[in-house]
């Protein structure tokens, strides 16, 4: 595979990413309900899959980057949990897993790593395909508001200490070209977002149907603002 924007920023991204936790909880519940096995697309350095391998589920986990797999494989060794991850290099359009699993999870927006509508459906097909019936996908995106912004468009911002990135927001293209720097390295990304109304429009083309649209994950339900989170099924029939 051609290599990915974050296998420079591999070692960087733990310290980068450290404040956000508030979706852990949220998605080791929802491999929790699911009895597992789960496959984690984007597993990334296992923020997410280390907790819930800790909670005795096992996670097949997918990135695109070797360097950050190579960095979730030995933290999931100091954690003791190595042999509840199966971790593999592919990506979200043809993800290589051949088992069928009762939860497929896309956390950390990674769905905006998606172009376009094409590359949208196709990748939620391919979660489709993944699941048993009944099977359920959750993710989380966003659609930025204008104050986020008017706030960080164009410059740079210490996320972490040493750590910056800037977001360069081109809203009629719906993108957000996103650079990451510390003294050591670096890398620069593009994702592209899309309304609320067209995730659920793609869901439908792709043959989920819609459980739940939370705007947070404390499972408020989404009535406007920046971040959604879904929750799809494959249905039984």
């Amino acid at each position: 595979m051609a290599s990915s924007p974050y296998d420079p920023i591999a070692r960087l991204y733990d310290p980068w990413s450290a404040s956000v936790v508030e979706d852990v909880e949220f998605y080791v519940r929802e491999a929790r309900r699911s009895g597992g096995p789960v496959v984690e697309l984007g597993v990334g350095t296992g923020r997410i899959a280390i907790p819930t391998a800790a909670a005795g589920i096992r996670v097949i986990g997918v990135d695109s980057s070797r360097g950050m797999l190579d960095v979730c494989a030995e933290r999931a060794t100091l954690a003791g949990v190595a042999a509840l991850l199966d971790l593999r290099v592919g990506d979200l359009l043809a993800p290589p897993v051949g088992e069928r699993v009762p939860l497929v999870t896309c956390p950390f927006r990674s769905y905006l790593h998606l172009r376009d509508d094409a590359e949208r459906l196709a990748a939620l097909r391919a979660a489709h395909d993944l699941l048993v019936p009944g099977g359920r996908l959750v993710f989380d995106v966003f659609a930025p508001g204008p104050d986020d912004v008017a706030e960080t468009n164009g410059r740079w911002l210490e996320r972490e200490h040493g750590i910056y990135e800037r977001a360069d927001w081109d809203t009629t293209r719906r993108t957000l070209t996103l650079s990451v720097r510390d003294e050591n390295a670096s890398s620069t990304m593009t994702l592209s977002w899309v309304s609320p109304a067209e995730w659920r429009r793609l869901l439908g083309e792709a043959g989920f149907e819609i459980e739940a649209c939370y705007g947070w994950f404390d499972r408020t339900p989404y009535r406007g603002g920046e971040d959604t989170v879904w929750i799809a099924r494959r249905p039984t029939g």
